[in-house]
């Protein structure tokens, strides 16, 4: 249910709207170190946002196409909601391997200046979920634990707060990355750890939605992320194995 403020404009899309907002801005502080041309957090984003918000859209209907399929012009009706967060990914990945391409400029380093940026905006987005009521997990029958945050109160019972317990992590995961980005000197890696600190959060939690996207008896996302989780973590787990034999080799 989407909550409008002044009875017209979507909270949902002042959230997300201002997430960008500030994605890009963390963005552009970062162009200097990672070695990027200035102005590339702009040029990027004009690229990249519309390319992630097609793909988050995208992958929510292929998972819910029967919603759609007898009135396939709702797929563009974007304000009724549905957008999904790892579709978002996915097709900002996309535009921005064209963009590092076209720009002839490293990938690597697109992806660690959006890296902190993204998981800060996903941490914010979630509250848009709070404010629809949507993304919450089972019931809560225990009186005792029927609280904000560990529980929310949408359609008439109280319910796991799944869409808290999210954006807390997410919040975590935006200041490991945020205080620890200098560090990191071997470009890619900070995006890679975007993918294991998001994707071991999102497996668990999903877990406990009630809403999930379904793939037969399979949580989508829930799957996603476990392969996220693994992909990047071996990826991590090679670089770090190469880097110490050029150190040995060096020595």
């Amino acid at each position: 249910m989407q909550r409008l403020l002044f009875g017209v404009i979507p909270v949902y899309g002042l959230l997300i709207a201002g997430a960008m907002a500030l994605g890009v801005f963390l963005c552009a502080r970062q162009e200097e170190r990672l070695g990027l041309p200035k102005d590339t957090a702009v040029d990027f984003a004009l690229w990249v946002i519309p390319a992630a918000i097609v793909g988050a859209r995208l992958y929510y209907v292929a998972f819910q196409w029967p919603m759609y399929a007898a009135e396939p012009l709702r797929v563009l009706y974007l304000w009724e909601g549905g957008l999904a967060i790892y579709g978002g990914v996915i097709g900002g990945a996309v535009a921005a391997l064209i963009y590092a391409r076209v720009k002839k400029t490293s990938f690597a380093a697109l992806a660690d200046m959006v890296a902190p940026a993204l998981i800060l905006g996903q941490a914010i987005g979630r509250w848009g979920n709070f404010v629809n009521q949507e993304a919450y997990g089972g019931l809560i029958e225990n009186p005792a634990l029927q609280f904000f945050p560990l529980a929310v109160y949408a359609d008439g019972a109280w319910r796991m707060a799944t869409f808290f317990y999210e954006s807390l992590w997410n919040f975590i995961g935006f200041l490991i990355l945020w205080l620890n980005r200098k560090r990191v000197t071997v470009r890619g890696n900070l995006f890679l750890g975007y993918l294991v600190w998001y994707g071991l959060g999102r497996s668990v939690i999903e877990g406990l939605r009630t809403d999930s996207l379904m793939w037969g008896s399979v949580r989508v996302s829930q799957a996603l992320s476990v392969l996220l989780v693994l992909g990047a973590g071996i990826a991590l787990l090679i670089r770090r194995l190469k880097a110490q034999k050029n150190r040995t080799i060096g020595s």
